[in-house]
């Protein structure tokens, strides 16, 4: 064989084994095209798309953790714990809220779940809030409204040694909003148990409320009243919000109850879902004051017709962005003839106390 055949059978050799591995060459196909999660500002920061939907959702909630000393003015209370000790709690909420357009106006579902560890007990887990809303109306459990309509008692911890309102419900809502800062409600509840009280409905007529709000730049005026079915009676409540400054607010906020049952507060009966202060009338007031970037004055008084004061005042200290630390002090002070002096000091008329907390929110 000459060198020229042996050239040309090299060469066909090759083109055949190229050939070969040609047709058995791997096609890489396409990448799929991503769909990245998309910010909706719609509702305000944190919202974003839910991927392939047009609804917006918003996870956000904190970790807090409390620790508290001094006086208990009440069994199981904020200030101290059982047995002259620290009071201490760990607490942890995760909420979502999603919501979307529609032809009868925003759809949203929220829920607000909270998981909770108090002076060495698993509180377990629970669900505060979780309804429903579309267009004005709203249908689910919520913070009771006799409380949340008008706001609740400035940014203090211990706000509630002078109750202001109850807990939660279930609810069915309508409110009213209009174009010049005037809004409406009107709702029923079921009430709820809570301590040994029972506040629930005892036939199918729920507890009704009524209440209107006026917002402006100034500030702003709100009122509710509200018809106890079970024992039937009202309670009332108004507020008056005022912007004094830039970096100043002031407010002062009333309620009254009918037919007040001096009897009710160690009997646990016959107590009014609305009038949870001791008498026939209740007074807050409070004022918060941002001092610096990172800090806010916070202060509150507040006043029974029974005869007990109580204060408050702490600073709002924001160490970095999201992570808030509150030092707060308490006093208070018990006056005129108590019903059970067994729940309160054991007699005493003082009560002095202290507690800081530590916020992550996220």
């Amino acid at each position: 064989m000459n060198i020229k055949s042996l050239l040309l059978g090299s060469a066909a050799a090759l083109i055949a084994v190229s050939g070969a591995r040609a047709a058995d060459a791997v096609v890489v196909a396409e990448p799929e095209a991503v769909e990245y999660v998309r910010v909706c500002d719609a509702y305000g920061a944190g919202f974003f798309y839910i991927p392939g939907t047009e609804t917006c959702l918003k996870i956000g909630g904190y970790m807090r953790y409390d620790a508290g000393g001094g006086d208990d003015p009440y069994t199981g209370g904020h200030m101290g714990g059982q047995n002259d000790t620290y009071y201490k709690r760990a607490r942890a909420e995760v909420r979502f809220d999603a919501r979307s357009e529609t032809e009868l106006g925003t759809l949203r579902s929220y829920i607000q779940t909270r998981f909770q560890y108090t002076d060495g007990d698993q509180d377990g887990a629970s669900i505060p809030q979780a309804f429903i809303e579309l267009g004005g109306f709203r249908i689910g459990v919520a913070d009771e409204i006799f409380g949340s309509w008008v706001g609740y008692a400035g940014d203090i911890i211990n706000d509630d040694v002078i109750q202001y309102n109850s807990f939660a419900s279930n609810q069915v809502s309508y409110t009213y909003t209009g174009g010049n800062g005037f809004s409406a409600i009107i709702a029923a509840e079921q009430g709820e148990t809570d301590q040994g009280y029972d506040y629930r409905i005892d036939d199918y007529m729920p507890h009704a409320l009524i209440g209107a709000k006026w917002e402006q730049s100034w500030g702003k005026i709100s009122g509710i009243a509200g018809y106890d079915s079970a024992v039937e009676e009202w309670g009332f409540k108004a507020r008056l919000d005022v912007k004094v400054t830039d970096t100043v607010t002031a407010w002062i906020m009333g309620a009254y109850q009918t037919n007040y049952d001096e009897h009710s507060f160690s009997t646990n009966l016959n107590r009014n879902w609305f009038g949870t202060w001791e008498g026939d009338y209740a007074l807050w007031g409070g004022i918060a004051a941002k001092v610096s970037d990172k800090a806010t004055v916070n202060a509150q008084v507040a006043y029974e017709e029974q005869g007990t004061i109580a204060a408050a005042l702490n600073v709002a200290y924001e160490i970095v962005p999201g992570f808030t630390i509150t030092p707060e002090i308490n006093y208070t002070k018990f006056d005129g003839e108590r019903k059970d002096e067994s729940i309160r000091l054991g007699g005493n008329d003082d009560a002095f106390g202290g507690v800081i907390r530590f916020q992550r929110n996220f």
